[in-house]
């Protein structure tokens, strides 16, 4: 696993690449790791590409692979994340559904929050059932400037 940092217009990033795809993207200074080995690819160096892009406003879908390593329900539930519309938001019951188990709306969130590749899955468009923005991994107000940037982006007043 190789790993690459960058600062970023919401903070310090870092990317883990292994085997061609993007395995992990952390925010700020988590804990790395050990197995990791710092250094830059062509891949990772395409993944910051795409992310600035995207905080930019200038890009709504990725296209660099990615590699989440999960359970055969978190690999559904992130493949249904996926499906969500760029600007748009869904219940945490929606994805239970398109995951295949309308029952599983708390496993769901639990796998959310696990997402090992936040942004590029987009894990921080699914809401609460009342509307309210709920956990995300990298924090609240993070959630709350990923959500407003791209509305923005659509040219939506805000």
């Amino acid at each position: 696993m190789i790993i690459a940092f960058q600062q970023t217009t919401i903070g310090k990033v870092a990317l883990a690449e292994c085997g061609g795809a993007i395995t992990n993207l952390y925010f700020g200074s988590k804990t790395l790791p050990p197995q990791a080995e710092i250094g830059e690819t062509e891949l990772i160096r395409e993944a910051f590409r795409q992310i600035d892009a995207y905080l930019a406003g200038e890009l709504r879908l990725f296209s660099v692979p990615v590699a989440p390593s999960g359970t055969p329900f978190m690999q559904r539930v992130w493949r249904a994340l996926c499906t969500i519309p760029y600007g748009t938001t869904v219940t945490y019951r929606d994805i239970a559904v398109a995951a295949g188990n309308p029952l599983a709306v708390r496993a769901v969130g639990m796998v959310n929050h696990r997402n090992p590749v936040p942004i590029f899955i987009p894990c921080h468009r699914v809401i609460g059932s009342n509307g309210a923005l709920t956990g995300y991994r990298g924090g609240l107000e993070l959630k709350k400037r990923l959500l407003k940037l791209e509305r923005v982006a659509l040219g939506y007043n805000i």
